[in-house]
C-alpha cells in the first residue's frame, strides 16, 4: 500500500501559508502589534506601515481594508507559520478588566493585518516566492466566550435567547450541543481536553508569529501578566505550519486552506464579473454581513444581535486530532474493494483514492479538472478557476461523499436526482472563513511515533447555528446528503463520524454503487464557542460597560415571522404584514397598521425605517430619511429608537405613531 506522501518527495510549488480543514454547508430544502507600557507592552516589531487601503478597479473604494475597530484575522488572516492560544479563566472582575485595558494597545486590527499582508506579497513577489526574512511581525487577538463576556459585564449579554438562534448556541456553548456536531463516542467532552466545562474558558488570546522564540517569549509574557491579574491560562495550544514539503498541508499530506470565500468591501470584484473575486474566477464574493456582524447579510437577513456584537464575529476553536496511519490504511482498504469490484483503475493507488475521499489532490488540484492524475498548478493560478460539479450530479468524477462537496456544494447541489442543480449563490449564507494551522509533528512512517498531532481548527462566521453548525450537522456529518439518494451518498470520509458511504460510477444500465465503509480518523479533543469583539465594545468592556439592545443594520429586511427580542419589548413583523412591537408579555404596545399590505420592514443606510407592500412601495415610514449612519435598536428599556448620536430621531414605545 502507498504511504501518504513523504518528506522526501520533490517540493511542492504551490504554498498555504496555514490554514484549517474545511468544516462546511444549505439545506437540502498600528502598521503590527503596537508597542505599550508595563507588562502587556508588545516587543518592537519590524516591517514597513504599509500603502493606503487598496482600492477595485476604476477606483471603487474597498472599505474593509481601511477598518481600524474590527481585529484581525477575521477578514484579514494572521497567516503566520506559529500559533499559541491561551486560554483563559478570570477570577476577580476588576482586576480582569484592568487587565483587559491594557492589553487594547496591543490588538492587531483588520487595517494593520491587511497592510503588513499587502506588503509581505509584495516583498515576497520580488523574491521569486522567498519569505522576506527583514519583515517579522506578532499579532494578537483576543475572543470572549458567553461567559468570559458575563463575568466582564456583570450581566447576562443578550437581553433574551430565543430557541434556535446564535444567541442560544453561544450561550450553551460547544459541549452541550456535542451531539448536534457529531462529537460522540471517542470524541465525546468527557475526553475533552478543554471546553467540556463551559464555564471554565472565559477568554482566548490568540499570537501568531513569524519566529517561534518571539511567540514563546510573548505567551510568556502574558502568562505573567495574566498571573498578575488572578486570571489562570487553563489550557495552551501551540499550532505550526508543518516542515518541508508538507508546508501548506495537514497531517493526511493535503494542501490546506485553499478554498475561502471573498468577502465584498475587502476582496476586490473582478472586472469582468462583478460577483467574483479578482484574479479568482472560481472565488464567489460573498456580503460582509456573513462573517462581520453589522454589514449587509445574503438577502438583507437580520443579525438579531446586541450592540456588542456589531464589528465582530463569532469564533470557533476545535482541536481535531489526526491517525495518519489509520485513515491511509483505510484509503488503501476501500480502494482495494474498488478493485475487487471494477470500480477503480487496476493500477490506481492508495492515493487516487484519498484524493476522491478530498476531492483535491495532495497539491491542491480538484479531482474534478485532472482526475486521471494530479497535476501541480502553476505559480499564481486559481487552481479552483474551473471547478463545478454541476455536470457531475452523480459523483462519477467527485464523489458525492468526497470533503470538497460535502462542505461547499457549489454549484453542484441537487435538492433531488434529476432535478436542476441550485445555482452557487445559494450556499453563500453557509460560508465561513477557516484560520486553522496543524499542531504536533509530521507522521514518519515505520517509527513507531505516538506523537499528539492534528489540526488546530478555527473559524469565524457571524451566525454560529446557520454557518458552522449546519455544515457540520447537515452536510459533514449527515450520510444523506446530497439529499434523496438510494444509496445514501455517505458522511465526509475526512473528518466525518464514520458511516457507510457509496462509491458510483458508470455503467451500461446507468450508475453502479460499491458500498464502502469509512471509520472516524479524526477525533475532537476540545472546542471553545467564543467571540472576537470590535476594539470599540473591548473598551467599554474594560469599562465594565456591555450595551446590549438589540441593533438592527443598515441593508436589513424584516419579512414576515421575523423577531428580534430584547427581552421588555420585541419588534416583530408579523405574517400579517402588520409591524409591531409587543412587551414581554406579547402584548401589542405600537403598531405600523399594515396588516394586509406589508411583506418586508426596511432600514436603510439613509436612516429609514419602512414597511413595503408587494411592488416594493412604501405603505408605512419612521420619516427619518436623510441621516446616513443613523442606528435602529431595540432597547431593553422597553422602546424602538432610530438615534444619530445623541439625538432620537424617531421612537415607538407604548403608544402608536402616525403613519
Amino acid at each position: 500500500m502507498q504511504s501518504p506522501p513523504s518528506p522526501h518527495h520533490p517540493t511542492r510549488r504551490t504554498v498555504v501559508r496555514a490554514g484549517a480543514c474545511a468544516a462546511a454547508v444549505l439545506t437540502a430544502g498600528a502598521s503590527a502589534a503596537r508597542a505599550a507600557a508595563a507588562d502587556t507592552a508588545a516587543p518592537p516589531v519590524s516591517g514597513p506601515a504599509g500603502p493606503a487601503a487598496p482600492r477595485a478597479a476604476a477606483g471603487a473604494p474597498l472599505p474593509l481594508r481601511a477598518d481600524a475597530t474590527s481585529q484581525g484575522d477575521i477578514l484579514a488572516g494572521f497567516r503566520k507559520d506559529h500559533v499559541c492560544l491561551l486560554l483563559i479563566h478570570f477570577e476577580e472582575v476588576h482586576q480582569g478588566r484592568r487587565w483587559l485595558g491594557a492589553l487594547l494597545p496591543e490588538l492587531s486590527t483588520t487595517d494593520q493585518v491587511t497592510r503588513f499582508n499587502s506588503d509581505f506579497s509584495a516583498a515576497r513577489h520580488l523574491r521569486d516566492g522567498v519569505d522576506p526574512s527583514s519583515m517579522s511581525v506578532l499579532w494578537t487577538g483576543l475572543s470572549l466566550t458567553h461567559a468570559g463576556l458575563g463575568v466582564l459585564a456583570q450581566k447576562d449579554p443578550f437581553p433574551a435567547v430565543r430557541p434556535g438562534t446564535t444567541a442560544e448556541a453561544f450561550r450553551e456553548g460547544a459541549a452541550a450541543r456535542a451531539e448536534h456536531l457529531g462529537d460522540t463516542g471517542a470524541s465525546a467532552p468527557g475526553g475533552w481536553l478543554f471546553g467540556a466545562a463551559g464555564e471554565d474558558v472565559h477568554a482566548v488570546l490568540t499570537l501568531a508569529a513569524d519566529d517561534p522564540r518571539t511567540l514563546s517569549e510573548a505567551a510568556e509574557r502574558h502568562r505573567r501578566s495574566l498571573e498578575r491579574a488572578a486570571a489562570a491560562v487553563v489550557f495552551r495550544q501551540e499550532g505550526a505550519t508543518l516542515p518541508g514539503e508538507l508546508r501548506g498541508h495537514e497531517h493526511f499530506g493535503f494542501l490546506d486552506a485553499i478554498s475561502q470565500p471573498g468577502v465584498s468591501g475587502f476582496d476586490a470584484p473582478d472586472p469582468a464579473n462583478a460577483q467574483t473575486v479578482r484574479g479568482k474566477p472560481g472565488t464567489r464574493l460573498v456580503p460582509a454581513g456573513e462573517f462581520l456582524v453589522g454589514h449587509e447579510r445574503v438577502g438583507g437577513r437580520p443579525a438579531g444581535l446586541p450592540v456588542w456584537a456589531t464589528g465582530g464575529s463569532f469564533h470557533v476553536v476545535r482541536r481535531l486530532a489526526q491517525d495518519v496511519p489509520g485513515w491511509w490504511n483505510q484509503a488503501g482498504e476501500c480502494l482495494t474493494e474498488l478493485k475487487r469490484s471494477g470500480a477503480a483503475p487496476a493500477d490506481a493507488t492508495p492515493t487516487w483514492f484519498a484524493a476522491r475521499m478530498v476531492g483535491r489532490w495532495p497539491g491542491g488540484a480538484p479531482v474534478a479538472t485532472c482526475p486521471a492524475a494530479e497535476r501541480v498548478p502553476r505559480p499564481g493560478e486559481d487552481i479552483d478557476g474551473p471547478l463545478d460539479f454541476h455536470d457531475d450530479p452523480q459523483g462519477w468524477t467527485t464523489p458525492l461523499f468526497s470533503h470538497i462537496r460535502k462542505s461547499n456544494p457549489r454549484a453542484g447541489l441537487h435538492p433531488a436526482p434529476g432535478r436542476p442543480a441550485l445555482p452557487a449563490s445559494e450556499v453563500d449564507s453557509r460560508r465561513i472563513i477557516r484560520r486553522g494551522i496543524p499542531f504536533g509533528p509530521p507522521h514518519r512512517p515505520d517509527s513507531g511515533d505516538e506523537a499528539a498531532r492534528g489540526l488546530l481548527f478555527i473559524s469565524h462566521q457571524a451566525d454560529l447555528v446557520e454557518q458552522f453548525e449546519f455544515i457540520a450537522s447537515r452536510w459533514i456529518n449527515n450520510p444523506d446528503f446530497p439529499p434523496a439518494r438510494h444509496p445514501l451518498p455517505g458522511a465526509d470520509p475526512l473528518i466525518g463520524p464514520g458511516s457507510s458511504a457509496a462509491f458510483e460510477c458508470p455503467s451500461a444500465s446507468g450508475s453502479r454503487a460499491t458500498a464502502l465503509s469509512f471509520q472516524r480518523h479524526v477525533r475532537t479533543e476540545g472546542t471553545v464557542y467564543a467571540f472576537t469583539p470590535s476594539l470599540p465594545t473591548l473598551r467599554a468592556l474594560a469599562d465594565g460597560r456591555l450595551d446590549n439592545a438589540i441593533e438592527v443594520h443598515p441593508a436589513t429586511v424584516l419579512r414576515p415571522g421575523d423577531v428580534l427580542d430584547a427581552g421588555a419589548v420585541r419588534l416583530c413583523l408579523e405574517t400579517t404584514g402588520d409591524l409591531v412591537l409587543q412587551d414581554g408579555d406579547g402584548r401589542t404596545v405600537w403598531k405600523a397598521g399594515t396588516s394586509g399590505t406589508g411583506t418586508g420592514a426596511h432600514f436603510t443606510a439613509d436612516g429609514e425605517l419602512s414597511v413595503r407592500d408587494a411592488s416594493g412601495g412604501s405603505v408605512w415610514s419612521s420619516k427619518t430619511t436623510g441621516h446616513p449612519g443613523a442606528r435602529l435598536l431595540v432597547r431593553p428599556s422597553g422602546d424602538v429608537v432610530i438615534i444619530q448620536g445623541d439625538k432620537t430621531l424617531w421612537q415607538a414605545k407604548g403608544e402608536a405613531r402616525a403613519r
